[in-house]
C-alpha cells in the first residue's frame, strides 16, 4: 500500500518522491504516462552512439548552492559555459545581444560599455511603459535589431508576433553592453557527467518508491486510498477542461546523424529568419562526449503535441486562474510544477520550488503522519 501518489516523473515529481521517501520514510507511487522518468530533461544514447536530449537542450545552470548541492548527491558534473550564435543574413552573431553583436551588425567599433550604452540610447525607441514584447525590445535596442533578431524568431516559436505577447516574454532576454558571449551568466553552469537519465535513476532508487511508467493518471482507480496526491501534469486536463483548454506550444524534433566529429562550431545556432526550424542543436559540444561522429537536432515549434511552453497572454492567465481557484478547494491534492502552475520554470527553479514545498508544507503536513 502506498500513502502517496505523485503524478509526473519529471524534476518536480522526482525531487518530491526522493524527499518524501528518504526523509519521511513513506511509501509512494510515482507514475508517468511516458516510458521513462526525467520528464523533458530525459536524455539517451541514440543508434549513432551520441548522448542526445530527447526534448531539446537542457542546459543546467543555477545561482543556488542549495539546489546544486542537492542534485550533486545524484551526479557528478561537467562544468561548461554555454555559447550560442544566431544566423542573420548569412552571418553568425553572439546571442544574447552584446557589444560584439552590435559592432558586427552595424559595422561600427564601440570600445567600451559607456560607448555601447550611448549607442543603444541613440537607436532605441523611448517607451515609458511597454505594453507588449515588441515594445520591450524596441525600447532596448531599436527597430532594426528587433526586425532582424527578434520578430520572426518569436513568431516561429509562438505563432504570435511579439506585439501579441506579454512584455515579460522578451523582457527576460538580456541585452549586454559588454562582450560576455555566454548564453547564461549563472554562477554554476554544468551538465550531468553520465546524463540526466542516470541522475534520475539514482534519485529514484529508494525501494519505498514504486515507479509505474506508461501509466496515465486516469488509469489509477483507487484515488481515495491515497492520503496525498501530488499532481504535476496539465491542470486543465485534471479538471477535464471544464474552463477551456490552456494553450501550449509544442516542438517537433528532426534528428540527423553525421559521420564527422562535429557538424557546427557551436552547441546551438538560432535561425530567426530562415527555414521553418528555430535552431539546430549539437548537444555533444556541452556533454563532452569524445566519439568520431555526431548528431544534430532541428527544432520545429508546433501547435499540437506534448505541452512544452505555456503561452504567456492575458487571456490564458485568466483561464488558468479559474483552474487555480478550483484546485484550492481540493484538500488532499497539491498542484505543482510547470504544467500544473501554467508557468515557464527553469530546471533549477523547479528543483528549488520542490525543495521548498517539501520543507515548508510536506514536513509539517499531518496527513502524512509518521513513516511506514
Amino acid at each position: 500500500m502506498n500513502d502517496i501518489l505523485i503524478v509526473g516523473a519529471g524534476f518536480t515529481g522526482s525531487v518530491l518522491a526522493e524527499r518524501i521517501s528518504s526523509k519521511l520514510n513513506k511509501k509512494l507511487l510515482l507514475i508517468d504516462r511516458r516510458d521513462h522518468v526525467g520528464g523533458n530533461s530525459f536524455d539517451y544514447y541514440n543508434d549513432n552512439g551520441v548522448l542526445i536530449h530527447k526534448y531539446g537542450p537542457h542546459y543546467f545552470r543555477t545561482n543556488s548552492d542549495k539546489v546544486f548541492q542537492y542534485l550533486s548527491q545524484f551526479t557528478k558534473w561537467r562544468h561548461v559555459e554555454y555559447r550560442v550564435r544566431t544566423s542573420v543574413d548569412g552571418n553568425l552573431y553572439p546571442i544574447p545581444i552584446n557589444r560584439d553583436t552590435i559592432n558586427q551588425f552595424f559595422k561600427i567599433h564601440l570600445k567600451n560599455e559607456q560607448q555601447t550604452k550611448e549607442y543603444l540610447n541613440s537607436i532605441r525607441v523611448e517607451i515609458e511603459k511597454p505594453k507588449n514584447s515588441e515594445e520591450i525590445v524596441i525600447s532596448k535596442v531599436g527597430k532594426e535589431i528587433y526586425e532582424k533578431f527578434f520578430k520572426n524568431y518569436t513568431f516561429k516559436q509562438w505563432n504570435l508576433y511579439p506585439k501579441d505577447l506579454d512584455p515579460e516574454v522578451c523582457a527576460r532576454i538580456p541585452i549586454r553592453i559588454n562582450t560576455d558571449d555566454r548564453y547564461f551568466t549563472d554562477e554554476i553552469q554544468a551538465m550531468p557527467v553520465d546524463g540526466y537519465h542516470s541522475l534520475f535513476n539514482r534519485m529514484l532508487k529508494n525501494p519505498k518508491i514504486t515507479v509505474k511508467l506508461n501509466t496515465d493518471f486516469k488509469e489509477i482507480k483507487n484515488l481515495d486510498d491515497f492520503k496525498l496526491i501530488i499532481f504535476t501534469g496539465c491542470i486543465d486536463e485534471f479538471f477535464n477542461f471544464k474552463f477551456g483548454r490552456l494553450p501550449y506550444r509544442s516542438l517537433r524534433f528532426e534528428i540527423e546523424n553525421h559521420q564527422q566529429e562535429f557538424y557546427q562550431n557551436w552547441s546551438q545556432i538560432n535561425y530567426p529568419n530562415d527555414f521553418d526550424y528555430t535552431r539546430i542543436v549539437e548537444i555533444k559540444h556541452v556533454t563532452g562526449q569524445k566519439i568520431p561522429n555526431t548528431t544534430i537536432v532541428k527544432e520545429y515549434p508546433e501547435a499540437e503535441g506534448d505541452p512544452f511552453y505555456p503561452i504567456p497572454r492575458k487571456q490564458n492567465h485568466e483561464i488558468y486562474k479559474k483552474y487555480e481557484d478550483e484546485a484550492k478547494s481540493l484538500k488532499k491534492i497539491i498542484f505543482v510544477g510547470r504544467l500544473a502552475q501554467y508557468k515557464y520554470l527553469n530546471m533549477d527553479q523547479v528543483v528549488a520550488n520542490s525543495l521548498e514545498l517539501f520543507e515548508k508544507i510536506l514536513l509539517k503536513k499531518e496527513i502524512l503522519g509518521k513513516g511506514s
